[in-house]
């Protein structure tokens, strides 16, 4: 009863005192809460990211090639219909063939052998229409469609950075290029890829120009867009869907599941934020030792009464110890109470999961006594040592 009727009778001094704990705690809680939904936000996009895109490869070494051949007249390994026949398999959010035509040696944005001309050395890629949504990209001007890639129209869509190479800025005029002399539309620029960053440098045409000018045998490989969790799945039906026939003569590239690497960095954001709220949690505590030795020195003539009238030493070092406990206590409930709202307001402005360990809210009041209790310790032991003859004298 003495020690709540002394936290009233000194109720600025305790709210500022309980204040430390208070911003401690609400520190570490709302920390470690951020720290659990930037882990949460962390682990969606690696999963969105890193697990979700299969790569079918073919081993002939001709394929992707322009060169004319005594095979040319085969089927290849992977079909030119590749997307539509992955589009039935459950788990496929997107896919698109994907070939290098190595096999063109010039790329340049006039006919003419001009030094002073736009020459680049820029790679040409012929894909299917699917392309752009596989990729995640997007495109000023268009994409080209099915239409194009069955007639094989001659058009092109260019990368940002290969656009800059060869002087396009614009496609209202519907600009042309030439790959090795012949003249190519310019329908459409890349602006931004969420896969395939490369293609930013790159020249891509559909795959009937490819095959109708170039000589592309068969596409060189697949890019595949799962579902998140669907890759092992996926992948093990690709083979059968694209060559029923052979479908060991397709390579499949299954990504691993990045759960080291994503744990790792979902540690590493903890113990960032762990430290933060240790070291504020810390900077509370003296605060309440602080406080609690300046009332000690404050109030050494009521130690000396007390000591006088019988108390002694232990019930005095208990009143300091329960009265620097009990702030810490009251600051901690407060302190856990504003770092969730503020771990919710910040999760939700940042777009994030809001997420916290259920222990965390349930564990804080009792740390924010325990700070409390360890705080009042030095304090409260140099009361228990005053004298009631030197604490009458002092007065």
């Amino acid at each position: 009863m003495d020690v709540w009727l002394d936290l009233v009778t000194r109720f600025s001094r305790s709210c500022l005192t309980a204040l430390g704990t208070l911003i401690g705690i609400a520190v570490l809680v709302s920390t470690l809460g951020l720290a659990k939904s930037a882990s949460a936000r962390i682990t969606t996009r690696f999963d969105a990211l890193a697990a979700t895109e299969v790569v079918v490869r073919s081993p002939d070494e001709q394929v992707g090639t322009t060169e004319a051949s005594s095979r040319a007249s085969e089927p290849g390994p992977i079909p030119f219909d590749a997307a539509q026949r992955l589009a039935v398999i459950q788990g496929v959010a997107s896919s698109s063939t994907y070939s290098h035509l190595k096999g063109v040696k010039e790329v340049r944005g006039t006919p003419v052998n001009d030094p002073t001309a736009a020459s680049s050395r820029v790679e040409v890629v012929a894909a299917s229409p699917q392309l752009l949504a596989t990729v995640h990209g997007t495109v000023s001007g268009r994409f080209f469609d099915r239409f194009h890639d069955d007639r094989g129209e001659a058009v092109a869509v260019l990368g940002a950075e290969a656009a800059k190479q060869l002087n396009v800025s614009d496609v209202d005029r519907q600009p042309a290029i030439f790959l090795d002399g012949r003249s190519v539309v310019v329908i459409g620029i890349l602006t931004s890829l969420g896969r395939k960053p490369e293609l930013l440098h790159s020249v891509v045409v559909p795959d009937g120009l490819a095959r109708g000018q170039y000589g592309l045998l068969a596409p060189e490989q697949v890019l595949v867009e799962t579902r998140i969790g669907a890759a092992d799945v996926v992948g093990a039906q690709v083979p059968y869907a694209l060559r029923p026939d052979q479908p060991r003569s397709l390579e499949v590239v299954v990504p691993p599941t990045p759960t080291l690497t994503r744990d790792q960095v979902s540690a590493d954001t903890n113990a960032l934020f762990l430290v933060l709220g240790g070291i504020s949690l810390l900077i509370g505590g003296l605060g309440i030792a602080n406080v609690t030795l300046v009332s000690v020195l404050e109030r050494v003539p009521e130690i000396g009464l007390r000591r006088a009238l019988g108390a002694r030493r232990g019930h005095v070092v208990g009143h300091f110890l329960m009265e620097s406990t009990a702030l810490g206590l009251l600051g901690a409930v407060a302190g856990t109470a504003v770092g969730v709202l503020t771990t919710v307001a910040v999760a939700r402005l940042r777009g994030w999961p809001p997420a916290m360990d259920p222990w965390l809210p349930v564990l804080a009041p009792f740390l924010g006594a325990m700070i409390g209790l360890l705080s009042g310790i030095y304090p409260a032991v140099r009361a228990g040592r005053i004298e009631p003859i030197d604490a009458l004298r002092a007065a």
